[in-house]
């Protein structure tokens, strides 16, 4: 398997992590944002929209972290990573939707800001990361984990971009149960961090 990403992207981060909690070898090829290495024609044959990550397992393709981690799952047959009973999986999913809706609108973009000077409205996703957090906070107030009773990849796909939400100058001192869960995705084996940037609150 080969994963395209960025050492500085969440998403990729979401896949690399998977990776590793699974103990699957893969060769990881970091792109040159700067450079613009994603829109290169090579890159765009692999992702139409030219953004990252990409696995490449042999002759499947699987763009867009969620997508990746949902393939992961299927393929090493991981129903504890991803529950096939309806109830389960459709609570998991809730949680992708999360990731890909308010967490990337929210601590993402707001991140966007600081890492990558994009031209983003940071006031706006700085106040959409704190409502999100705060659901997470609520929803981890009797649980351990955010989907189950224990870790799933709604659990990988929420973690990059609140672990580092501080870099966007989001604040995680209100939200305990936010801090104690990204503890235990910290602990668990096979765990890689995400690499740190000294900005936002992180400066």
């Amino acid at each position: 398997m080969q994963l395209y990403g960025h050492p500085l992207s969440g998403h990729s981060h979401r896949a690399r992590l998977f990776l590793a909690l699974l103990g699957q070898p893969v060769e990881l090829i970091d792109l040159d944002l700067a450079a613009r290495a994603h829109k290169a024609p090579e890159f765009l044959a692999l992702n139409p929209f030219g953004q990252l990550p990409v696995l490449v397992d042999g002759e499947t393709v699987v763009c867009d972290s969620n997508a990746i981690l949902v393939y992961l799952s299927k393929k090493l047959g991981r129903t504890d990573w991803l529950p096939e009973s309806p109830a389960a999986a459709a609570a998991v999913q809730r949680w992708l939707s999360v990731a890909a809706g308010d967490i990337a609108f929210g601590p993402a973009t707001a991140r966007l800001k600081t890492v990558f000077n994009a031209p983003v409205d940071a006031d706006a996703a700085i106040a959409r990361a704190h409502l999100v957090l705060g659901r997470m906070n609520d929803a981890l107030a009797a649980n351990q984990w955010i989907a189950a009773d224990h870790p799933t990849i709604a659990d990988v796909a929420l973690y990059s971009y609140t672990a580092r939400a501080p870099e966007g100058f989001v604040d995680l001192a209100s939200y305990a149960n936010v801090r104690q869960w990204l503890a235990r995705v910290e602990a668990l084996p096979g765990f890689v961090p995400f690499q740190q940037t000294p900005v936002g609150l992180a400066a």
